[in-house]
């Protein structure tokens, strides 16, 4: 006795998964299932965990200068490459390396600080009044002079194929201590830096680990962040329908067998939902008493440090925070110029992050980083047409040797980590290289670089590729 009933076009498109889960009684598709949960970890993306060691860090603050700061005109003096101010340098390597001018002294002078007697210039009176917090390495070094490149090696740890980057590795390892907020959050006032979103892209992780950018050119929360506020909707009606939204997203989620950026839609309107509150207040510094605000100052880096500030209090795990858009810290002319004005926008602001974190002990555990993706040379840009425009008073690109700085959670205060040569021009004495200084950040956090991995593509990756060791000199 047969029965008849009308066929399911359904049955006709089968997915691997599917055709899996339908051959051998299922157990194909209970194997794949396993491989699947222990690749992707636990159903909630930003659930807390704990790292492999002890780390002294829980959050990192990422100062992102744009374009490059010259080292030499700002934590790495060089009294005898103004000797040489107008004269060819006696560099060989400088020499062949690339066609350049004259050397250039720096027109900004340096004075020891603190108790360290840590040298800066006179471009950051205000970050130099925690001179005994910062360890300046002077001895960074990255692979070719391109800003575009260089921006996704110091962001993403590869210079050219699309990789996951350093917020998406550290949420990806640590999740986050507030799932109300995102874990991982890059502002750049006025749009997007070179590279755009690239430099906080989630790359092959999955896409809840992706940075969220935030415009803080804007004041008002409800500009910070688009449609925080719902105005036809209260909050239960809003639960209402997301919850239909939801049961239709887990139905479609499951036929799918848990794909990954499914996943990260279903997170997304859960985490959008609840932001409503936890963002609103955040992001909100009027909440702020007048002499905190006073202290950060009242232009967009101060608005963005604080935001960043109180977003590292509120549990966030990584915070970026950029200097731009475009390239600002770029000049390859009127270098004195431009270099002074850039730091009087960011240099109060900074300072007062510094000494805010440490008076709430948040300094203790929050990782703060300054720098660009290179430096600049030592020596004067030579005219170039459609460059700078004939005049002889910039630097060009330089990543054989340049400066950043870090502070707070466990790393080594009022200490210059490393040297360039006697001009500024390469590294020299204990170069750190961007793997290496990202091996140290997730040292830091509480993780082996080398075991802090994510399989695609039949291989397992990292951050760090095949590279990096981490810098223990710096650390405390």
């Amino acid at each position: 006795m047969t029965s008849h009933h009308a066929p399911d076009p359904a049955h006709a498109f089968y997915t691997r998964r599917d055709f899996l889960s339908r051959c051998g009684m299922g157990l194909g598709a209970t194997a794949l299932g396993g491989l699947l949960n222990k690749a992707e970890g636990a159903l909630n993306p930003w659930t807390p965990r704990q790292p492999q060691h002890h780390g002294k860090a829980k959050h990192v603050i990422h100062l992102f200068m744009n374009g490059g700061p010259s080292q030499v005109d700002t934590f790495d003096p060089k009294p005898l490459l103004n000797k040489y101010h107008g004269q060819a340098l006696p560099m060989d390597y400088l020499r062949t390396e690339r066609k350049t001018g004259a050397g250039y002294g720096s027109p900004f002078r340096f004075t020891k600080h603190g108790q360290s007697g840590l040298e800066i210039s006179e471009l950051f009176p205000n970050v130099a009044e925690s001179a005994d917090e910062l360890c300046v390495i002077r001895s960074m070094h990255a692979d070719v002079p391109n800003h575009e490149p260089s921006l996704l090696l110091m962001n993403c740890g590869e210079a050219r194929l699309v990789r996951p980057s350093l917020g998406s590795w550290v949420t990806y390892g640590l999740g986050t201590e507030n799932q109300n907020l995102p874990g991982f959050i890059s502002m750049c006032p006025g749009g997007y830096p070179i590279q755009e979103s690239q430099n906080w892209q989630s790359g092959f992780l999955p896409g809840s680990y992706q940075g969220t950018y935030i415009d803080t050119k804007h004041k008002e929360v409800e500009k910070l962040i688009e449609n925080i506020r719902n105005s036809r909707l209260s909050n239960k009606q809003q639960r209402k329908q997301l919850d239909l939204v939801q049961r239709l997203n887990q139905r479609h989620l499951h036929k799918r067998q848990e794909d990954a950026q499914l996943e990260a839609r279903v997170q997304s309107f859960e985490l959008a939902y609840r932001m409503q509150m936890d963002a609103t207040d955040a992001f909100d510094i009027k909440r702020e008493p007048q002499h905190i605000r006073d202290l950060y100052g009242d232009g967009t880096q101060g608005r963005q440090m604080l935001i960043a500030r109180r977003l590292i209090e509120r549990g966030v795990r990584f915070v970026q925070l950029w200097h731009g858009p475009g390239q600002p810290w770029d000049n390859h002319d009127d270098i004195e110029k431009r270099h002074r004005s850039l730091a009087q926008q960011c240099d109060q602001a900074i300072g007062a992050l510094l000494k805010d974190l440490k008076q709430r002990g948040l300094l203790d555990e929050t990782l703060v980083m300054w720098g660009g993706e290179f430096g600049r040379t030592p020596t004067v840009e030579l005219p170039k047409p459609g460059s700078n425009a004939g005049k002889i008073n910039g630097r060009d690109h330089n990543h054989y040797g340049f400066s950043m700085w870090m502070a707070g959670a466990g790393v080594r205060g009022g200490h210059v980590h490393g040297a360039t040569d006697e001009f500024g021009f390469q590294a020299v004495e204990k170069p750190v290289h961007v793997h290496d200084l990202h091996a140290t950040i997730l040292h830091q956090l509480g993780f082996n670089h080398e075991e802090l991995t994510y399989r695609y593509a039949g291989r397992d990756f990292r951050l760090t590729d095949v590279h990096g060791k981490v810098v223990h000199d710096i650390l405390a």
